[in-house]
């Protein structure tokens, strides 16, 4: 019998996921091979860090937002690491090659800042969630219903994703709204 020891180590996605690059399509299939094989690292242990990071960053929004905001996050940035594992009826197809290529510099950015912040797994969370739900649900990373200061909220009109904040955010350089397939809401 031949046992496996893994070594697989969280920033070890970035290189994981880049050898998809060269390849004149990527399937979502592809994809998800590699963001189980990571969220599969991901313990009841690092869920309960991550949690408590995103709790302590919590601190920092306004009192009368931060319960949506935490109840969002946590619920859609750390819970989605089961959804990934136990997801098998996704579309197949290609994904969007040219916005998956370009998503790289940010990915590296926001892992970095993540991992200055905390040791735990949290950067790598945050790197599966934003792939996950851009390029396999097709979904904004904020998801529908959250909302903002000014009491402004995620939407969806006429098939299309919309964000009040987007464009707020264009000279972030470590902004996961640069991967976020929603639009600038129109009327704000």
């Amino acid at each position: 019998m031949k046992i496996i020891i893994n070594t697989m180590e969280a920033e070890d996605i970035l290189t994981d996921l880049r050898k998809l690059s060269p390849q004149k399509e990527i399937t979502t299939t592809e994809l998800m091979e590699i963001l189980k094989e990571y969220a599969a690292i991901i313990s009841v242990y690092d869920l309960m860090l991550a949690s408590a990071h995103m709790r302590k960053d919590g601190e920092y929004v306004q009192a009368n937002y931060r319960e949506k905001y935490l109840e969002i996050y946590i619920k859609y940035f750390i819970m989605r690491m089961k959804e990934v594992l136990e997801n098998d009826s996704y579309n197949k197809k290609t994904i969007d090659k040219k916005a998956f290529d370009e998503s790289f510099p940010m990915l590296e950015r926001t892992f970095e800042k993540e991992r200055i912040s905390d040791d735990g797994k949290f950067p790598l969370i945050y790197v599966i969630t934003s792939l996950y739900t851009t390029f396999i649900l097709e979904e904004p990373i904020h998801p529908v219903g959250s909302e903002f200061p000014g009491h402004l909220k995620v939407e969806k009109r006429n098939g299309v994703f919309l964000c009040p904040v987007k464009d707020n955010q264009k000279d972030n350089d470590g902004a996961v709204c640069h991967l976020c397939i929603a639009e600038q809401t129109p009327d704000i």
